[in-house]
């Protein structure tokens, strides 16, 4: 975990318990998508947390 602000690719948690990932950072506002659902800008990134980086996702195999 980090304190850091996410990176495309990186997994985050959004909410206690809801994790989605970040898809894309336009003109500064981040983007997240859950499995088979639309991608949704986020309103405060301040408030994500890193739970797993995109190279941690990769050496995991899930990237």
């Amino acid at each position: 975990m980090s304190a850091r602000y996410p990176e495309v690719g990186d997994e985050v948690e959004y909410a206690p318990g809801r994790r989605a990932f970040v898809t894309d950072i336009r003109k500064g506002d981040y983007y997240l998508r859950t499995s088979g659902n639309r991608e949704w800008p986020v309103q405060d990134p301040g408030q994500l947390t890193v739970k797993r980086t995109r190279a941690e996702r990769i050496v995991a195999g899930d990237l």
